[in-house]
Formats: structure tokens, C-alpha cells, sequence
């Protein structure tokens, strides 16, 4: 789900921010950090790119597929002289 690179990189960066004399510990701390970055972010539930692109694809579908049904729905209503609740108060307004 996350990139481990992307843990290695900031780990390194955040590795490279201590000081001197806490450079012995720089392998230490990144691991460490790494670790806990990487549980942290999976107890988050968070879901890839790729699967967020995913759903809005579907999410996007189905909006146009609701808004062509409406506009179905109203030529039909149209047609059979119907006239949907609230729309006449919608028509009467500015």
C-alpha cells in the first residue's frame, strides 16, 4: 500500500536532521522511524492512488448515468402531462 521508498527517503532525511555527536545512532534511529512511520500509516486504512482513481471513475459513472435518467424521468413526466412535486414552484420563482 505505501511505498517503502518513500519511508526510506524520509527516514534518511529525518536521519540526516541529527545532530553530530547523534550520528552513531543514525542507522538506529531510521530504522526505528521507518517502523513506526509505516505502522502508523497502516493503521490509517489509507487506500492507494490507484484504487482512489478507481472509485472515481465508478463515482463519476454513476452521476452520469443518474443525471440521464432524470433527464428521462422528467421527458417522461412531460409527456404524460405529470409534473413532478415542486417543480411548478420552481418554474413560478424568478
Amino acid at each position: 500500500m505505501i511505498d517503502p521508498k518513500h519511508l526510506d527517503d524520509l527516514a534518511r532525511k529525518l536521519g540526516g536532521q541529527l545532530p553530530a555527536g547523534l550520528q552513531v545512532l543514525k542507522e538506529d534511529f531510521e530504522r526505528n522511524l521507518r517502523a513506526g512511520l509505516s505502522a502508523a500509516l497502516e493503521r490509517m486504512d489509507l487506500v492507494t492512488r490507484e484504487e482512489f482513481e478507481v472509485q472515481r471513475a465508478v463515482l463519476l459513472r454513476t452521476r452520469e448515468r443518474l443525471e440521464a435518467l432524470e433527464g428521462r424521468v422528467a421527458e417522461l413526466e412531460r409527456a404524460a402531462g405529470l409534473t413532478p412535486p415542486g417543480e411548478e414552484q420552481a418554474r413560478a420563482a424568478p
